[in-house]
């Protein structure tokens, strides 16, 4: 018998393995590619005679291969060389993107010697050439992979040296750049020293000229300074005389200054004696004091029925000619006289207005109610005198007034007073009481009525009173209350106040180490101009304010007759204005009453009536005012 490889009826097959038909190897090799896992390699069975298949073992494989799949194991073919499967192409030629048995193997380099199919041995030798190959390969790979990364490592530190040097490099050229700019300033500055030293050399050369003509100069001086040393020596002789002299007159001068000096105090005590004792004789007669200020003319110049005289600031009179009305006697000269207790000229200013009631608003911190209100007819200048422009110098009384009360404070308080203010601001407007310092919609404005308490106290319902502590917030309380204030354009004057405003001021004290308490009221008035229709051409709601106020001031003369006269009834619920200024004019307190009078010729009528008014507040007796301290 030949041995010829034959098929075993028992052959040793993969789970894959199908049928001998090489069509059925096809869905052998799908499902094999298919397959995730990987199919260990059993060695090929040769069958001998008739005993059993005996597995030829091979060693094993130095390293495992990844990627290879089991080869399908056949025993000699049949019909033909069967195509080799999926598995044993991919061990040949590694990783396969297409199931082409052909492609894969032309791949794997067998072309030169090309198996058997059935060889499997020769191509698990080929294939264990091929991994060592690969081995090989791959440590030599690993091996200069090592090395490029050392040479990358190099060149990284040489890159970190080299910036380093690259950045030492940029400093050292920016210093240089920094002392080039210095050398080349220092290059200017050397050409303008060699510039400034030609410079100086022209003129030194110029001033050795001159030193030469100087020097000659010199001689002529040194000549004529012996002349006036002998001319200095005759004087020296004369100044000796003369500071003799001067030290004479001198002391003479000395003297005779120490001698104004004491007169100028003597002068200015006596002139405080006469105030305070001015004031005590006004506390004792209970009178109101009556101050008449006469308003500049609109054009300048002096009034002709209006006389000042120099030497009496007490006295003014009134002066106008009359025509004859037979004509056969000559014009006849009509004077009026009257005394109040000070008349100023149109040359005072608002500061000698101001000192002379300043002792009287002192009083106000002294626990006295005051009062000061000005009085006369429509342009006198009543609102120029209470308060003024907003310069210093033009300042009115009542700022004036609020400044000194606050100054005074701030002095006692060293003394241990503590003071607390309130203020008001209200107008009586067609006998209507309005709060100047409302600042709500007009619509929903309050009503105001007067009260008396039962100590006699009048205060004013629905009033804004607010607590003021330095100047500057009573000097916004008066900007609110003068934009609120009822001002008109009539025939006499172009702003008009068309309603009586009444400033109040409550001042309480406390002295805590003496335990003493003082309450009083400062209380400063702007009335309204009494006018005539004739002449300020009134009409329509202008004619009601002129005949609102002038009933008002009416009655304020009414009550003034009534008081003069010591009526037992004193209309003061005639008017509101008089209601209000009842405890100024009739109680206690201290009154001052501005009148100021118009200079023009055709305000004679209205001007000779606050005259006579005046005069009559003057006579009037109130009695003497006290103290409110406990």
């Amino acid at each position: 018998m030949s041995r010829l490889p034959v098929m075993s009826s028992k052959r040793v097959l993969t789970s894959s393995s199908g049928s001998e038909n090489g069509p059925d190897c096809a869905p052998a090799q799908k499902r094999t590619r298919k397959d995730p896992e990987p199919i260990k390699p059993q060695a090929a069975a040769t069958i001998i005679g008739g005993k059993r298949p005996v597995a030829a073992a091979r060693a094993p494989l130095l390293k495992p291969v990844r990627g290879m799949g089991a080869a399908t194991v056949a025993a000699g073919p049949s019909r033909g060389v069967l195509k080799p499967s999926v598995a044993a192409t991919s061990a040949k030629g590694g990783n396969v993107k297409q199931p082409v048995a052909a492609t894969g193997t032309k791949a794997g380099g067998a072309a030169a010697n090309k198996r058997h199919a059935w060889d499997l041995k020769g191509k698990v030798s080929d294939m264990e050439g091929k991994i060592r190959n690969y081995q090989t390969k791959f440590k030599s790979v690993n091996q200069e992979n090592e090395a490029l990364r050392g040479s990358m490592t190099q060149s990284r530190t040489r890159v970190d040296v080299m910036e380093k040097e690259l950045e030492k490099q940029r400093n050292q050229i920016s210093e240089y750049e920094e002392e080039l700019q210095a050398l080349s300033g220092v290059r200017d500055e050397l050409e303008q020293v060699s510039s400034d030293k030609s410079t100086l050399q022209k003129e030194l050369s110029n001033l050795e000229g001159k030193y030469k003509v100087m020097e000659t100069l010199r001689d002529s001086q040194e000549t004529e300074l012996q002349t006036l040393k002998m001319k200095l020596s005759v004087q020296e002789t004369t100044l000796i005389r003369v500071q003799a002299t001067l030290r004479d007159t001198e002391e003479e001068v000395r003297c005779l200054k120490e001698t104004v000096a004491q007169q100028r105090d003597d002068l200015h005590a006596g002139e405080m004696e006469r105030r305070r004792l001015h004031n005590a004789i006004q506390e004792l007669k209970g009178n109101i004091r009556v101050f008449c200020r006469v308003r500049p003319l609109v054009g300048g110049g002096l009034s002709k029925q209006i006389q000042l005289p120099a030497s009496d600031n007490k006295m003014i009179t009134l002066a106008k000619t009359e025509e004859s009305h037979t004509g056969k006697t000559a014009d006849t000269q009509k004077s009026y006289n009257f005394n109040f207790d000070r008349v100023f000229s149109p040359h005072s200013s608002q500061q000698e207005v101001f000192e002379e009631i300043s002792l009287l608003v002192q009083s106000a911190l002294d626990g006295y109610n005051v009062c000061c209100f000005a009085y006369g007819q429509t342009g006198s200048g009543k609102t120029y005198t209470m308060e003024g422009d907003e310069f210093d110098e033009t300042r009115g009384v009542i700022p004036r007034a609020v400044q000194q009360i606050f100054k005074a404070a701030e002095k006692l308080g060293a003394q241990g007073w503590e003071f607390t203010f309130t203020a008001s601001f209200v107008e009586i407007y067609n006998e209507t009481l309005r709060d100047l310092l409302y600042t709500g919609k007009a619509s929903k404005r309050p009503e105001h009525e007067i009260r008396k308490s039962t100590t006699n106290e009048v205060t004013i319902t629905n009033l804004t009173y607010e607590k003021v502590s330095n100047e500057d917030q009573v000097l916004g309380m008066i900007a609110l209350a003068n934009q609120n204030r009822s001002t008109a354009q009539t025939a006499q004057n172009d702003r008009s106040s068309r309603s009586h405003s009444v400033f109040q001021l409550d001042i309480e004290g406390l002295n805590f180490g003496r335990d003493v308490k003082c309450k009083s009221t400062l209380c400063l008035v702007d009335l309204a101009g009494s006018e005539r229709m004739v002449k300020s051409q009134s009409q329509g709601e202008r004619f009601k304010e002129m005949t609102a106020i002038n009933g008002s001031l009416s009655n304020l003369g009414l009550v003034i007759t009534a008081l003069a006269n010591k009526e037992s009834h004193i209309p003061y619920r005639n008017s509101k204005l008089t209601y209000l200024l009842q405890c100024c004019l009739g109680g206690n307190s201290k009154t001052l009453m501005f009148v100021n009078i118009a200079p023009e010729t055709d305000s004679f009528g209205e001007t000779l009536n606050s005259l006579r008014f005046a005069s009559k507040v003057n006579d009037c007796v109130i009695g003497t005012a006290s103290a409110n301290r406990k």
